[in-house]
């Protein structure tokens, strides 16, 4: 993947992957939600940080953070998916107003410290 390749631009390449793997408009599980995000991933090259459920409200919704190159060319994204079903989000973290986004950079960070500890 190019390493100069702008924010706008990989969140069209991800969203015109996504087209065939995301759910119908159903109830969402954890497995498919992981399924979704990890051939998202796979399809650029991705590496997935975390994910989550976020409850706000009756709209819950399925968060994950990911990154993409290393170093000083890594760029986050954050896939969001309702948990009632619909179209998967991408965007990249410093796009998003989504709260978990800032959370991405900062984990990254800590697994980075980690694995320098080790």
């Amino acid at each position: 993947m190019d390493a100069q390749l702008d924010e706008k631009a990989l969140e069209s390449t991800l969203a015109e992957s996504l087209d065939d793997l995301t759910p119908d408009t159903k109830a969402v599980s954890e497995d498919e939600f992981a399924e979704v995000v990890g051939g998202a991933l796979e399809a650029v090259g991705g590496t997935l940080l975390f994910k989550m459920r976020v409850d706000n409200g009756a709209a819950g919704e399925h968060v994950a953070a990911a990154c993409i190159g290393d170093g000083g060319n890594r760029q986050f994204l954050l896939l969001t998916l309702p948990a009632s079903g619909g179209a998967l989000k991408v965007e990249t973290a410093a796009r998003s107003t989504n709260p978990v986004a800032g959370i991405a950079a900062a984990y990254a960070g800590l697994m980075d410290a980690f694995k320098t500890a080790a």
